[in-house]
């Protein structure tokens, strides 16, 4: 190789060692960008951790609403003792599950789960005695979080009408 290739290699290399890493400017536009990025992403993050923690009370108040219906099966009456129920559910940091009779244990139950934060919606199940055979259940979920109660839903007037939810209370499907 010549001594002149050899001497604008090496000169080359040198340069190049010059121009490594990043300036200050970069490194603040690259904080910046992160930055914002974060305060666009974290409201949503946060919906969706509160969203999470509702699930529980969903699928908790749904599970509650089956196993009475199973209970009823087997006993003619409905239960306001959840730990009688057998299926494990208990108060959490984020929801206090109650049952309670409607008229009376024998037509129907409502299965709630009171909110203990004010970022939470509460939840409101009820199933109640349709006919002799026959159970009818629903879920209901409050249209505003705050931490407080739950309401019970409406017994059907007749064998062939709905339940239905409080007036704060939309149902789920």
């Amino acid at each position: 190789m010549k001594t002149e290739l050899k001497a604008k290699f090496l000169q080359h290399l040198t340069i190049k060692r010059k121009d490594e890493g990043f300036t200050l400017i970069e490194l603040l536009v690259v904080i910046i960008i992160i930055g914002i990025l974060s305060a666009i992403a974290l409201p949503s993050f946060l919906n969706q951790a509160s969203k999470a923690r509702q699930s529980e009370a969903r699928t908790n108040v749904g599970a509650l609403n089956r196993t009475q219906q199973s209970y009823y099966l087997e006993n003619q009456s409905f239960t306001d003792n959840i730990t009688t129920l057998g299926i494990g559910i208990k108060d959490s940091d984020n929801y206090k599950y109650t049952a309670a009779s409607v008229t009376n244990l024998s037509t129907g139950v409502a299965n709630l789960a009171e909110s203990r934060k004010a970022d939470l919606k509460a939840y409101s199940g009820g199933v109640f005695r349709a006919d002799s055979q026959n159970t009818v259940s629903i879920l209901c979920e409050a249209t505003n979080a705050a931490a407080g109660a739950a309401s019970a839903p409406t017994a059907p007037a007749s064998a062939t009408a709905n339940a239905t939810c409080p007036g704060t209370y939309t149902q789920m499907k």
